[in-house]
């Protein structure tokens, strides 16, 4: 069994994602008690998607958060460099156009999409400013990136039961469920080690993206980063 470490080689976190793909939609839901579902739609919610929008869901996995935008009429690329989400994705919802891409080097030309989307999987990136940079670039000027991603607890009582909830019991219940019990190991580590709602902020900024803001969700487990490509 593949088990990444916070240097996120693409290859170990690729391996990883490829092992849990054909139980990954179920065990978000589990691990974050329904959650997870909420947060979806939050970012579904910050998208805005509307007919003959050009989207691109990046980290797209099985293309569950690519549904939302399809029935809103909307153009969508679900992409992710986990052949094994995208061969689950493709038997489960054989319409969308699946493209393996690596977030930091797209394969799609400038100024391609409206919106750029990326739904909790910034943080397996090897190179965060990279892929920043590069949703930028594929971006039309005035369009829009929509980032989710697990975040910081404002509170500092609640942030100490999510850590001890995410270093103890999250991996014993995976332990239960999922066929890579040791991928769950790896993403609490890496849930605890991502920057807080400011500082992903200020990174966005620093990648050329301007209007930059956050929405809380969950008292700070997740958060919703939305920003505009300057015109």
């Amino acid at each position: 069994m593949s088990r990444a470490t916070l240097s996120k080689q693409p290859h170990e976190v690729a391996s990883m994602f490829d092992e849990t793909a054909g139980r990954y939609d179920l065990m978000n839901d589990v691990m974050t008690f329904g959650q997870m579902r909420l947060w979806r739609r939050a970012v579904t919610s910050a998208v805005g998607a509307g007919p003959g929008d050009t989207i691109l869901d990046i980290a797209a996995g099985t293309g569950m958060s690519s549904l939302p935008f399809v029935e809103a009429g909307a153009h969508v690329v679900p992409a992710d460099f986990s052949l094994g989400m995208l061969r689950v994705g493709k038997a489960r919802r054989a319409s969308l156009p699946f493209t393996a891409a690596d977030a930091t080097r797209l394969p799609f030309a400038d100024d391609s999409f409206d919106v750029v989307t990326m739904s909790y999987g910034l943080r397996n990136v090897v190179d965060t400013d990279a892929a920043l940079a590069e949703f930028l670039r594929v971006t039309r000027p005035g369009g829009r990136l929509v980032v989710g991603e697990s975040s910081q607890p404002t509170n500092r009582a609640f942030r100490t039961l999510y850590t001890t909830y995410l270093m103890g019991a999250l991996p014993t219940v995976a332990r239960t469920l999922s066929s890579n019990p040791d991928s769950y190991v790896y993403l609490a580590e890496s849930m605890r080690a991502w920057p807080d709602q400011r500082t992903l902020a200020t990174r966005i900024q620093r990648a050329g993206w301007s209007q930059v803001q956050w929405r809380n969700l969950t008292g700070g487990i997740a958060a919703v980063h939305r920003a505009v490509k300057p015109v």
